[in-house]
């Protein structure tokens, strides 16, 4: 199975950070409306390129902040940069005026139809069928699936975002009845929207997935570490512990690298030293608000309300995962190409099972 990494990396210049980040990861997931939105719509040839790339619309986001995306621009964008995009989502058609207005089946039956008349309208205009992803959502009816299965070779399933584990779970098994075959082997490559359970990861045979998880959980100063028996395993539910110096779990018995067992913080520390990270040192001081920032310091706390009073600052004397989060994606990133190394090779056969509560 193949694990996409979405999300936009922060540090720096973002292009630079990309590339920097291009000597970790290998599959990248952008999307066309955050790049128009940063009015950075013109992606760069790139030759000999590592990373393979997915493109997705971005709809659903778009969609959330009231704004349309114009197919036609879509398109031109897509054609534009074809050497370089591998595999390319069509521009789904969300149904509903705003997240917070109820829709009806019929506003979804008109999505669902208004969305493959958009995938039909790219394979006019020349996206090669190869490349190009249509997405079934749940709430969808299953005739279209069945039609996605009987056209597409490479298709997407994207779970609803409001619903638990559990109810994703009983709606992607019956999904499986179409896209499997009676031994459980897939018929066409599907691909995970969305899907950050690990639960569902390993109870379907996905083609592939993808994750934002790895930038989300770094900023939120956490890592994920695996579970250890002896040796790093993959197949049960991973750690995930807050490691930097300003998360709010640091008082919290288990949820902070600090406030964790003897045992489990030196099993902890090995994991981390074995990819080749430290945990870092910072120093704190407090000074007057005037004070301008040296390269190696930050603020610690927000600005107080007046300004006579002192600020707290945060001086990284030895930069790691605790106080650089740019470290912690890092991390994050290794720890899902991990995963991904350790998944069964595709194609595997599905089987359905009891539900489980395994959650990252």
């Amino acid at each position: 199975m193949i694990i996409y990494l979405a999300g936009v990396p922060g540090g720096g210049t973002t292009g630079v950070r990309e590339r920097e980040l291009n000597l970790f990861w290998n599959k990248r997931l952008w999307t066309y409306y955050w790049m128009i939105k940063n009015n950075n719509e013109k992606m760069p040839k790139i030759r000999n390129k590592k990373v393979e790339l997915m493109l997705d619309s971005g709809a659903f986001s778009a969609w959330n902040q009231g704004v349309s995306i114009s197919l036609k621009d879509y398109i031109d964008f897509c054609l534009e940069n074809i050497e370089v995009i591998d595999f390319i989502v069509n521009l789904d058609v969300i149904p509903g005026k705003g997240p917070f207005i109820k829709v009806t089946k019929k506003d979804i039956e008109n999505s669902a139809y208004e969305g493959w008349k958009n995938y039909e309208t790219m394979l006019d205009a020349g996206i090669p069928k190869e490349k190009l992803i249509h997405v079934f959502h749940q709430g969808e009816s299953m005739d279209w699936l069945e039609r996605m299965v009987d056209e597409i070779p490479y298709i997407g399933i994207s779970p609803a975002n409001d619903r638990t584990t559990e109810q994703k779970m009983l709606w992607l098994d019956k999904c499986m009845n179409i896209v499997t075959d009676k031994q459980g082997f897939p018929i066409v490559k599907f691909h995970g929207f969305g899907v950050t359970s690990l639960t569902l990861m390993l109870r379907y045979p996905w083609y592939s997935v993808d994750s934002t998880s790895w930038v989300v959980t770094g900023r939120m100063g956490s890592i994920y570490i695996p579970r250890w028996k002896g040796k790093w395993i993959y197949d049960e539910n991973s750690w995930k512990i807050a490691v930097s110096n300003r998360s709010p779990n640091i008082k919290d018995a288990g949820k902070h690298i600090s406030t964790l067992t003897p045992e489990e913080r030196r099993i902890f520390l090995n994991y981390i030293h074995e990819k080749g990270y430290q945990m870092g040192k910072s120093e704190f001081r407090d000074v007057a608000q005037s004070h301008k920032l040296a390269e190696n310091e930050r603020w610690y706390d927000k600005k107080p309300k007046t300004k006579s009073e002192k600020r707290k600052l945060e001086i990284i004397t030895e930069p790691g995962i605790s106080n650089k989060y740019q470290l912690r994606d890092e991390m994050n990133i290794i720890y899902f190409l991990d995963l991904e190394r350790s998944m069964p090779e595709w194609p595997w056969a599905f089987k359905k099972k009891g539900a489980t509560n395994g959650f990252f």
